[in-house]
């Protein structure tokens, strides 16, 4: 019996993380800025992931389908290092793999010596994340509970902002809305708008304004907008199309691309690239990189 198992060329990936979401398995992961396999025993050989990678690092080899070996496959992960391995235990507590989960652990236990990182660090990480329900027999195995895996832009996290001061005597100052047209989802907007003819064109992805306390005075004001999340929108061929034409037939003088600094969001300026490769004209297109405690991380013309 042959089976499809996905494979990734290291050399090509770059991080990007366009596939993650597109691995319902959740067998992939952006681990030390490459994607990684972290379960062959999850992964579907669907190919779901294939069409996304922007690089062509993602492809499907057939092999002859073997029982599957947690411990063969542990020893895969240590050669790729700490995160790795992390990412691989989570994966089988999350899908409640505990016969595979005590083989793997028993590995790591065994060849403590000979492993370059301290695996019991590794066990009390993957115990520290665990889910609500995790049940005690999920509990003892590692002595402590995984975490998260999936795409590195949905793990939740808090994080106090300092206010600004405002002085006692003054009034609460209103800031103005710099949005002029509607409607503003990539999906419903018209490229062929009056409003979008000859102007400066912002493409944001959803989150940006909630993160960027002056998106409308810095980023919006006298600009034209669209807003879209690469993650979650579906047929998103459509916003190339579009882009193209507010390119093309609007004649937008520049284009700026606001993306998070999360991997998936990536994907909005591989669109918006796609886009002007295609487009007749040449327009300047500007990248810029929000954080999620709303700094700017880079700015730059690309």
């Amino acid at each position: 019996m042959k089976r499809q198992i996905v494979k990734i060329d290291e050399d090509l990936c770059n991080g990007c993380g366009v596939c993650i979401p597109n691995c319902h398995e959740g067998a992939l992961q952006i681990i030390d800025n490459k994607a990684r396999l972290v379960s062959d025993l999850m992964c579907d050989g669907l190919g779901a992931c294939i069409g996304h990678c922007p690089l062509g690092a993602i492809t499907l080899e057939e092999r002859e389908a073997e029982p599957y070996n947690e411990t063969a496959v542990i020893k895969e992960m240590v050669a790729k290092g700490r995160n790795t391995v992390i990412a691989h235990l989570k994966h089988l507590k999350d899908h409640n793999e505990i016969g595979f989960l005590r083989e793997g652990v028993t590995y790591l236990r065994e060849n403590a010596a000979s492993i370059e990182f301290d695996v019991n660090e590794v066990f009390q990480e993957v115990h520290a994340h665990g889910k609500p329900k995790a049940t005690p027999q999920q509990s003892v195995l590692i002595h402590q509970a995984p975490s998260g895996g999936g795409c590195p832009g949905s793990q939740s996290m808090s994080f106090n902002q300092p206010s600004t001061p405002t002085p006692v005597a003054a009034e609460p100052v209103e800031q103005q809305s710099e949005l002029k047209h509607w409607p503003v989802q990539m999906h419903l907007i018209n490229p062929m708008a009056n409003h979008f003819v000859g102007s400066d064109f912002v493409l944001a992805a959803d989150c940006v304004a909630f993160s960027l306390g002056n998106f409308h005075s810095k980023f919006l004001k006298g600009k034209t907008l669209g807003i879209a999340c690469p993650k979650l929108d579906s047929n998103k061929e459509m916003y190339v199309n579009k882009i193209q034409m507010l390119i093309d037939e609007s004649k937008i003088n520049t284009l700026n691309v606001l993306i998070m600094e999360v991997p998936c969001c990536g994907g909005l300026l591989q669109i918006a690239q796609q886009a002007v490769d295609q487009a007749a004209r040449k327009i300047p297109v500007k990248l810029t990189i929000v954080g999620i405690k709303g700094n700017i991380i880079q700015e730059e013309w690309v």
